[in-house]
């Protein structure tokens, strides 16, 4: 492996990454469907990550480092550049600018939470659960 893909990640690898969080992999535009009904009920988030980006790499790894809510939040992982109509679909229902890294907080149908780069931070998130 270079030392490119050692630091930055190669988008030709799956790359198993040890997490503290059950992320659930956002693959489909029906999955958008299922977190608005299901969030009327209970909050979900959304993790928009670019894997070719470093600084997308460095707030993911963060996050995770930081999260503490696996029994209290449905957290769904979306690879943007394999999913890219998802992300698409997500600025536009949730009437959000796309960012990457991106992450957003949906309660009863809507974002009521999002940050991006260097903003996303797991307290910030928990104390607006």
């Amino acid at each position: 492996m270079s030392i490119f893909n050692s630091l930055f990640g190669s988008s030709e690898e799956k790359k198993e990454r040890e997490s503290k969080i059950n992320w659930i992999p956002l693959q489909h535009i029906g999955q958008l469907d299922e977190i608005v009904a299901l969030s009327d009920q209970a909050p979900a988030v959304i993790f928009k990550h670019s894997t070719r980006c470093s600084i997308s790499r460095f707030a993911l790894k963060q996050f995770e480092n930081e999260y503490a809510l696996q029994d209290t939040v449905d957290a769904y992982f979306l690879d943007l550049l394999e999913y890219r109509d998802i992300s698409n679909e997500i600025a536009s229902r949730f009437l959000v600018t796309h960012q990457s890294p991106q992450l957003l907080l949906i309660k009863n149908g809507k974002s009521v939470y999002d940050a991006s780069h260097s903003d996303i931070d797991a307290q910030e998130l928990a104390e607006r659960l």
